[in-house]
């Protein structure tokens, strides 16, 4: 199966070892796409402990929960990524309903016990509802149209 992050790559040879501890992300954009495939299989536990200790005094799992019950991620564009700022931009799409929306940021990243952590993050004035035709391409990179890829697995 191929990595909700849309690389090209396999999940277990992707994000899967990062998600699951056996290996820390190497980058700021590894701990991204590893956060984001943790959101597609709501793994909560995961995306907490990549905050920073600050941000994590803030937070619970159940808070986190509550945040994305609605939400289904199923794409994720890399924009840019920064490795002196160790900030990375990205679009990451999921729906609510059979809405699709947009989170358009750039995420900042720290190291922490020699690990990267995700500090915080600016949102784009783009963020939120987006139109994307059934006859465009998929934002996931599938090579198919929307309306046979993400759009059919948002209906049920």
């Amino acid at each position: 199966m191929r990595c909700y992050c849309c690389s090209e790559k396999p999940y277990e040879n992707c994000c899967k070892p990062i998600v699951e501890g056996e290996r820390p992300a190497d980058t700021p954009e590894q701990l991204m796409r590893s956060r984001f495939s943790a959101y597609c299989i709501k793994d909560y536990r995961y995306i907490l402990e990549t905050y920073t200790r600050q941000e994590r005094l803030t937070l619970s799992l159940d808070m986190l929960e509550e945040s994305a019950k609605d939400s289904q991620w199923f794409a994720l564009q890399i924009d840019s990524t920064d490795s002196y700022a160790n900030n990375v931009t990205f679009t990451a799409f999921y729906f609510i309903g059979d809405t699709p929306y947009q989170l358009h940021e750039t995420s900042f990243f720290v190291k922490e016990d020699n690990r990267w952590r995700y500090k915080d993050g600016t949102l784009h004035d783009d963020t939120g509802r987006v139109a994307i035709g059934r006859n465009q391409a998929c934002p996931c990179f599938s090579g198919k149209k929307f309306k046979q890829c993400c759009l059919k697995r948002a209906r049920p």
